[in-house]
Formats: structure tokens, C-alpha cells, sequence
């Protein structure tokens, strides 16, 4: 069986050209963390090959901060001496220097998680942020400085440069001296990046693909009136035609790729595996040779060809690859196995390594033996750069462990994308290409809500002001140029991603003050204002949790039916559809979480889409507690309550905890057993579980917290 792995590295252009700033530090951020992880770990094993998909807009982000052309804001607030630091900078450091996975990267350093306890786990309403600073000394202030730049520095760089395990042995009272020194590191780092990757394809380890260059949903941007043969039923904007920015967006690809490591690439992930038939000339044109998305546009694909609808159901289709043709142009193709690639992106982090790795390396040994074949394949394409920060180690023992799995195993065998083509031509031929992206197999992230509509709408009219310049000298066609640059940047798929309810993000507003602007810089790149409705937030502000607190007392009724519509009215509620995360897990089984309390009795509610084995919920604050649910198929969940004083060894307890499972599961536990403390936080997460195995995790990490309810609960949330 011939392994593909193709690790996906993207993020979106935060700098502004014109103020030469980056509003965003996750390029810097990533690179020292991800980015030279991925590419050190790698080197421990010479037999393992592996495809990088690395975006353009990040190459070229890497570069510009490496040669000191764009700073970004948080480097140059750390930077700042902290007896210099005014108001907004000290509110900018309370608010995004605790931007990291709490539990493994900020918990670790009992002096960041200090800081964190006292700033709260809640960033300050606005109205508070001056008087928050205050609370805070200079040291506190430079500490925060440097922990923000040490906790990101992964387990590569840690290796690599000496100083930063110092730092973190040390732990807090650092000096600017060493402030700034960590952060030349991170600077060395950057310079690093790209070069270790060209060594790396330049002896065969790797092979680096692209995808277009500001990273677009490419059937979009060709034509949005797409998205209805997927999405037929959703409102959407007046129509965007542009499918020479398409082509451009592919070549400009083409351009950099060729300038950064020594050739064109031969193989593309279409951003978010977004595909069309229209889109195969232009492949082709562009100088590509294959590209891989979804299994599910493969599915799709079989089921309107009719030389393959009676078939399309078969899932050894999956394991081959395919020939895809449009009009007189053709494409090889791969389609990405999406459990075993989602499980990667989201699950493996909850499980201890050996196990994750066993998991996966179990189920490719299943397919080699259901499908045994020379040219069979399974292709495991995913995110390269945000999982790794739920890891405990940042992902070193599960990808040292994937890597020795796989390279000696004796039926499994890891290629890039280009050595599979070049070993095994396909010989099936696929001519009904579905239009849509791995997300559902549709365009629903990008397009059709009100925002995102408003969005497409925008770019549509700035675009069609740039097509009517006509430049009169060779300075004009420079302005143009740089202008046309920067609507591509503005045709982005991240802008879109965070529009509507599909996601939540603190940073919301700052991803639409970015896209916003991308399209003032190309008025004012061309020598004119831009229209003042682009000085308006395209979406509203949303609040930095992801859930509403309990505001009611409520007791339900522990029927796993809704028995009174208002029964559950004030307790807490958690979207679990719209988890805030830069990823996105497909076919979720959670869909909403319900928590509340009456005086004696904590309530918790699921709704799944289907019954897991069983559902854990532990409590880590202000006692540890856990409560396991079994749920048996046709009979009622049983529950084991358990408690521990260290965290780590649990021991049974005969509480009385009752559950019900009919149209959802509904939990009944004591308070007295929980130890709740009037006015004292409460913190809890729920996991999903399958033969020992975690299938989904509410919140993704972290917890859900709210305050133990007073006597006078209730009466304090009253309103008019």
C-alpha cells in the first residue's frame, strides 16, 4: 500500500503594504513552532517521504519578516522597552499575549499561568482594560513579553538554540537583553525555513506542492453562481466572474514557487480542496500535473458520471488514483482519506501517542489488506501547522512514533505525490468533476450568509473599479500592479472563513478590518479614497467565549425528551457546530450542550447526530470529579462516578447520578459531591469515547467554566 502524507501550510496575508506592518504574528509564530518542527522531525528518519503543501502567501510572508521588510505587531510590542509601553500597548499585551493552548503551552510555565490566572481567563470588557493594566508591574509586563515568544518556540528550536531552554528554566524575571535576544532567534529561524525545506526536496525526502497564491476558493472567484450546484437552495450575492484572477492566482503560484525553490511545482491543493470542472484547463495551463481534495468530490464525482454511478458507492474507489478530464484537458488526481486525515487533525492530540499511532497504523493495514494492489494508495492530507499545539509535546512523540511506524513496516510505503504518479499511472478515467470543497463537499463557509454575501459584494465592486483604471505612465502601471496584488490578497479564503456563524474567534473583527484593508489599499494604491462604506465593520462584534453562561435556575426533566419548551430555558449553552478553531472537523457528532443547576442538582444535555460507546464529563475545578456514562443500544446509560485528589488516579464513589437517553442525553449529578463553592469558578469538558478511544472533545481544549451560584443566584441575573 502506497502511503501519502501531505502536510497543508497556509496563513492568510496579514501585512498592510502600506504601513508595512503585519496585524497578525502567527506567520512568525508558526515558523518557529510548526514549521521547523515539521521539517526537524522529519530529518530523524531518511526512508519516510512526505509531500509539504506550502502556500505562496506564506512563503512570502516568511520572507518579508526574515529580510526585515514587515514586522509584525506583536514583535514590535515586544520589543518596545517596557518603561516606553503606553496604554494601548499594555491593553494590546493583556489581550493577545495569552493567545496559546492554555493547558499545554501556557499551564507548563507556573509564571505565565499566574499572569493568566490574574488577568482572568476572559480577556477585560473594554470599559475596564485601562484600569487592568494597572494591575500589572513593569516585570509583569516584560515576563509577558517574553513568555508570549518562549511558549511558541517548539521542540526543534528548543534543540537548536540553547538560550531558549535557559529561559525556560528559568521561568520569569527576564531582562530586555533576553527578551530580545529570544526574539533575534525567532528572526534567525525565519531565514532558516525556506532553506531547510529546498534541502529536503533537493535530496527526494520531500516534494513541495502549492496551491493559488493568496489561497482563494478558486470555483468561486471563477464564477460564485457556482456554489448553487452544490448549495442550490442559499441566497447568494450578485454574481463574481473572474476566472482570469483564477488563472492568475494559479500562475502568480507557479512564479513564486519557481523563484523560491529552484522549479515550477507539479502539484496543487486547491485552497480548502476546492475544485470545479472549469478549473482542469486552468490546471493544465498553469502547469500542473495532479492535484488531490476530498473524498467526498470523489463520491460526488462518481455518482454524476454515468460510466461510474452504479459503483459510486464502493469505497475501494477511494484507494487509486484517477485521471480527470474536462473538455481537451486533463488531470491526475487524488482523493484524501477524511477519517484517518481528520483524525490526525483533531482527535489524535487526546489520546496518548503510542495508542493515536497504533490507531492509524491498524487502519492502514486493514485497507492493504481489502484492497491489495502495487498501485493502491491512501492519502492522508491535513493542516501541517495548528494541531500540534494540543499536544502535551507539541506533537514530537506522535509524529517520532508515525514515522518509525510507518518506516518499518514492511506493507506500507510512504511516496510523495509525484513518485505515486510517476511509479503508477492511473488508469481510470473520471469526466463529471463535482463543484465544491472538503468541507461537506460545498461552499457554505464562504458564501450565502448575509456577511459573506456583503463580503463577495465588496470585492465585486472594487474589482470592477480596478478594471476600469487604465494607467498612463510606467508609474501608474507599478500602482496597478501592486493594486491588482492587493485585490488578490483580498480574494483570500480566510476573510471569508470567519464571516457568519460558522466560526467564532476573538480576532473576528480583526480578520475583517484586514479584509476591509486589502480593498482600501487598491483605492488608494490607484491615487483615490476609498468608499467610506469600507471604513464599516462588515460583521458585528461577538463576544470572546463560544457559550452563554447559566442565567436561571432550571430543573428538567431527566427524560432525554424535551417535555416543556422553557425547561431548559437559562441554562448555559455551547454551539458545538461552531467551535472556535482555524480547523474544521467534518461530520461532528456533537451538536449542541446544554449546563445548569438548581439547588441541588448540576443538569447536562447533548445532542448528538448519532450514539456514541460513551460520554465522560470531568470536572476540574473547583474538585476533580468524573462522571462516565455507558449507552448501550436499547438500554438505558449507565453511570460510574469516580473522584481523585491528584488528578491522575481515580477511585470509585456511590453517588447517585441518573441519565436517560431518547432524543438526547440528558445527566443528573449531585452538587454536594462536586464540592461547589458559592462564588468559586466550576470548569468542566465533555469527551465522546469509543472502545478507549476520544472521538470528539467539548470545548476542543480548555473547558467550559462558569461561577457556583449564590443564594441570591437569581436575582442577580434579573433584567429589565
Amino acid at each position: 500500500m502506497n502511503i501519502l502524507l501531505l502536510w497543508h501550510m497556509h496563513q492568510p496575508y496579514y501585512a498592510d503594504p502600506v504601513s508595512q506592518r503585519a496585524r497578525m504574528p502567527w506567520v512568525r509564530l508558526h515558523a518557529v513552532h510548526s514549521y521547523l518542527d515539521m521539517i526537524d522531525v522529519l530529518e530523524r528518519f531518511p526512508s519516510i517521504k512526505v509531500t509539504f503543501n506550502i502556500t505562496p502567501v506564506l512563503i512570502q510572508q516568511i520572507e518579508e519578516l526574515a529580510q526585515g521588510k514587515m514586522m509584525d505587531e506583536h514583535e514590535l510590542i515586544s520589543r518596545t522597552p517596557v518603561e516606553e509601553l503606553r496604554d494601548d500597548q499594555k491593553i494590546a499585551i493583556l489581550e493577545g499575549f495569552f493567545r496559546a493552548n492554555w493547558e499545554t503551552m501556557i499551564r507548563p510555565i507556573p509564571r505565565y499561568w499566574e499572569l493568566l490566572q490574574r488577568r482572568g481567563k476572559e480577556p477585560p470588557a473594554t470599559n475596564h482594560l485601562a484600569e487592568s493594566t494597572r494591575l500589572f508591574s513593569l516585570q509583569d509586563y516584560l515576563d509577558l513579553q517574553t513568555l508570549h515568544n518562549l511558549v511558541w518556540c517548539g521542540f526543534a528550536a528548543r534543540k537548536r538554540f540553547p538560550l531558549i531552554e535557559e529561559l525556560r528554566v528559568q521561568g520569569r524575571d527576564f531582562t530586555e537583553e533576553q527578551r530580545d535576544q529570544l526574539l533575534d532567534i525567532h528572526r534567525e529561524i525565519l531565514r532558516l525555513i525556506l532553506p531547510l525545506y529546498r534541502k529536503a526536496m533537493e535530496r527526494g525526502q520531500i516534494e513541495i506542492t502549492t496551491s493559488p497564491y493568496f489561497h482563494p476558493i478558486l470555483p468561486l472567484i471563477y464564477n460564485s453562481d457556482f456554489a448553487a450546484r452544490c448549495m442550490p437552495h442559499v441566497p447568494l450575492p450578485t454574481q463574481f466572474y473572474a476566472p482570469e484572477d483564477a488563472l492568475a492566482q494559479l500562475q502568480l503560484a507557479q512564479a513564486k514557487h519557481r523563484a523560491t525553490f529552484g522549479k515550477e511545482a507539479q502539484g496543487v491543493w486547491p485552497s480548502e480542496g476546492s475544485v470545479c470542472p472549469e478549473l482542469v484547463p486552468l490546471f493544465h495551463q498553469a502547469g500542473f500535473q495532479y492535484f488531490c481534495t476530498d473524498e467526498g468530490i470523489l463520491f460526488h464525482s462518481l455518482s454524476l458520471d454515468p460510466r461510474w454511478r452504479s459503483k459510486a458507492s464502493e469505497r475501494g474507489l477511494l484507494f487509486r488514483g484517477w485521471r480527470v478530464v474536462h473538455q481537451d484537458s486533463e488531470v491526475l488526481a487524488v482523493f484524501r482519506d477524511r477519517g484517518l486525515s481528520d483524525f490526525i487533525g483533531f482527535q489524535a492530540a487526546n489520546n496518548e501517542p503510542s495508542q493515536a499511532v497504533n490507531f492509524i497504523l491498524h487502519h492502514l493495514e486493514q485497507i492493504c489488506s481489502s484492497y491489495p494492489s502495487p498501485s493502491a494508495v491512501v492519502c492522508l492530507a491535513l493542516d501541517g501547522e495548528n494541531a500540534w499545539e494540543n499536544f502535551r509535546d507539541q506533537g514530537e512523540e506522535f509524529l517520532q512514533r508515525l514515522y518509525e511506524g510507518l518506516s518499518l513496516h514492511t506493507r506500507l510505503k510512504t511516496r510523495t505525490l509525484g513518485e505515486y504518479f510517476s511509479l503508477f499511472p492511473p488508469d481510470e478515467e473520471l469526466r463529471r468533476l463535482y463543484t465544491g470543497s472538503w468541507i461537506h463537499s460545498d461552499f457554505d463557509i464562504w458564501i450565502g450568509d448575509p456577511e459573506e454575501n456583503k463580503a463577495w459584494e465588496w470585492l465585486r465592486r472594487t474589482r470592477a473599479f480596478l478594471c476600469n483604471r487604465a494607467p498612463r505612465d510606467s508609474q501608474e502601471a507599478a500602482a496597478t500592479e501592486a493594486a491588482w496584488m492587493e485585490l488578490y490578497a483580498a480574494e483570500g479564503s480566510d476573510w471569508f472563513w470567519w464571516y457568519g456563524p460558522d466560526f467564532v474567534t476573538d480576532t473576528k473583527l480583526a480578520f475583517d478590518e484586514l479584509f476591509r484593508t486589502h480593498l482600501k489599499n487598491v483605492y488608494l494604491l490607484s491615487g483615490t479614497n476609498p468608499p467610506p462604506y469600507l471604513d464599516v465593520s462588515i460583521c458585528a462584534p461577538v463576544p470572546v467565549a463560544a457559550y452563554t453562561k447559566p442565567s436561571a435556575w432550571v430543573t428538567p426533566a431527566l427524560s432525554g425528551k424535551l417535555e416543556d419548551f422553557f425547561e431548559w430555558v437559562g441554562a448555559g449553552f455551547f454551539n458545538l457546530r461552531a467551535q472556535g478553531s482555524a480547523m474544521f472537523l467534518s461530520n461532528r457528532i456533537g451538536q449542541g450542550l446544554w449546563f445548569g443547576f438548581d439547588r441541588e442538582t448540576f443538569y447536562l444535555r447533548l445532542d448528538l447526530s448519532m450514539r456514541p460507546e460513551s460520554v465522560q464529563v470531568d470536572f476540574i475545578s473547583p474538585t476533580t470529579r468524573r462522571v462516565t456514562l455507558e449507552i448501550p443500544a436499547g438500554r438505558p446509560p449507565s453511570c460510574r462516578a469516580e473522584q481523585s485528589s491528584d488528578g491522575v488516579h481515580f477511585e470509585p464513589c456511590d453517588i447517585p447520578v441518573k441519565a436517560a437517553w431518547e432524543d438526547f442525553l440528558v445527566v443528573a449529578i449531585p452538587i454536594p459531591w462536586l464540592a461547589w463553592e458559592p462564588g468559586k469558578e466550576v470548569a468542566f469538558f465533555v469527551k465522546l469515547m469509543e472502545k478507549g478511544m476520544v472521538l470528539e472533545r467539548y470545548p476542543d481544549h480548555g473547558a467550559l467554566s462558569f461561577i457556583a451560584p449564590t443564594e441570591d443566584f437569581e436575582a442577580a441575573q434579573w433584567f429589565v
